[in-house]
């Protein structure tokens, strides 16, 4: 390389690596949002997400993670790609994104005057290859909920799709005595170990 080529190549402004984000959800987008990062691409992974017979709740959000940053990353070589999976669970039982309203209602009654587990598993692989992966948890205390709570809850729709049949970001954070743990990552993305993580792999947070 001539000295101006050297020059020219000092010059020029460095490319930032693209993020994809192996979520549809977005709430998720909001989070990354909310600390200054924003995906290039959002590419939800098409998988299984059923648990599987004596899987525990922990290892179901960790496989689950681990299966979506590979199918993603299969499809966007040299792109950071960010995966998460959110479950929630009452001691073992692992309960579903609430679909019905039967569901959400089951899922409200066993969640009411009982503490919760919310774990997240995130994944990110890095345009090398490198993988790295983390689970959180938060602990999450409801109140008693009266035939009233829960039916007004339920009218207004909001259970649709969240796991365990409630969304603390909404109306439902009226439900929640005590939180142990973090806050964002019962919204669906804990903030502080994702920037671990991109920071980790050499993704740049700040410009």
């Amino acid at each position: 390389m001539t000295p101006d080529e050297q020059m020219h190549a000092a010059a020029a402004p460095a490319v930032a690596p693209r993020l994809v984000l192996a979520s549809a959800s977005p709430r998720r987008r909001d989070l990354l949002a909310q600390i200054g990062v924003r995906p290039d691409a959002v590419r939800p992974a098409e998988i299984d997400e059923t648990p599987r017979r004596g899987e525990l709740p922990r290892q179901l959000a960790e496989r689950l993670c681990r299966a979506k940053a590979a199918a993603v990353a299969g499809l966007e070589p040299g792109a950071f790609v960010l995966a998460a999976d959110t479950v929630v669970a009452c001691g073992r039982r692992i309960l579903p994104k609430a679909e019905t309203v039967d569901e959400a209602a089951d899922c409200l009654a066993l969640l009411s005057g009982r503490r919760h587990r919310v774990t997240t598993g995130l994944c990110l692989v890095a345009p090398d290859g490198r993988q790295v992966c983390r689970l959180v948890t938060s602990i999450v205390t409801f109140k008693r909920l009266d035939a009233a709570e829960r039916s007004g809850y339920l009218a207004g729709g909001e259970w649709q799709g969240k796991a365990g049949g409630y969304a603390i970001q909404g109306r439902g954070a009226l439900f929640v005595a005590d939180l142990g743990g973090s806050y964002s990552n019962v919204v669906g993305l804990p903030l502080f170990e994702t920037g671990a993580l991109l920071r980790g792999l050499g993704f740049p947070l700040w410009p």
